[in-house]
């Protein structure tokens, strides 16, 4: 399906696209053939961008442009073409994507619970049909608590650190609450010998290979 190539995000936008022919649904009714054009066109972009197997040269991107903004001097970003401006509402959605952990935190655990057990119930039908279980979707062997400071260290800071100097001061408190979020989760891990932040990127990866499936 859709060439094996971001299968999720462009059943996504096919099933959304299909609903705006419903006159019912039709949103954008009052924008002009050109403008409707130009927004489909945008939402692609930004929903396609969304596929985690983008999001390390994403970020590359992102880093790209704060730097270039810090040379420019002036703080500013003028966004004057089409190529910028998809790229700071790519980001945008991205970090949208992947803000469960920058909320209150009875909130992200309330999140991490209900994806958790979404990921649960697909190792569940994985062993089923006798097939090996995808990272992080093993109920009887997963770790939650290190998983998610894997998640935040090594995906979820890096993107939002780089949003937040992209946009600064005005990310700061997301970014001070997804800090205190990490730091609260690190210490619920039970303190064992074998821990190791090596551990943590290992189970982030699986946890990452197993997030599209959301």
């Amino acid at each position: 399906m859709y060439n094996d190539e971001s299968v999720l995000e462009n059943h996504h936008l096919a099933v959304a696209f299909k609903l705006l022919q419903n006159p019912d649904c039709d949103i954008f009714v009052n924008l002009t053939r050109k403008q409707k054009q130009t927004l489909r066109k945008m939402v692609i972009d930004m929903v396609l961008a969304t596929d985690m197997s983008k999001h390390m040269s994403l970020l590359a991107d992102l880093k790209t442009m704060v730097e270039t903004k810090k040379v420019a001097g002036s703080g500013v970003l003028l966004l004057d073409n089409y190529t910028d401006r998809i790229q700071v509402l790519q980001n945008m959605v991205h970090c949208a994507d992947l803000s469960n952990p920058t909320k209150p935190l009875e909130a992200y655990k309330l999140w991490v619970d209900r994806i958790m057990e979404e990921f649960f119930q697909q190792g569940d039908k994985e062993r089923e049909a006798g097939l090996d279980i995808s990272p992080m979707c093993d109920r009887y062997n997963a770790t939650i608590e290190k998983s998610q400071v894997g998640f935040i260290d090594y995906i979820v800071h890096p993107l939002w650190e780089t949003w937040a100097d992209l946009v600064h001061p005005d990310a700061q408190d997301i970014l001070d609450a997804l800090e205190d979020n990490r730091d609260w989760y690190q210490s619920q891990i039970p303190v064992s010998p074998s821990s190791s932040s090596h551990e943590l990127k290992e189970e982030d990866e699986g946890q990452s290979a197993c997030a599209d499936d959301q």
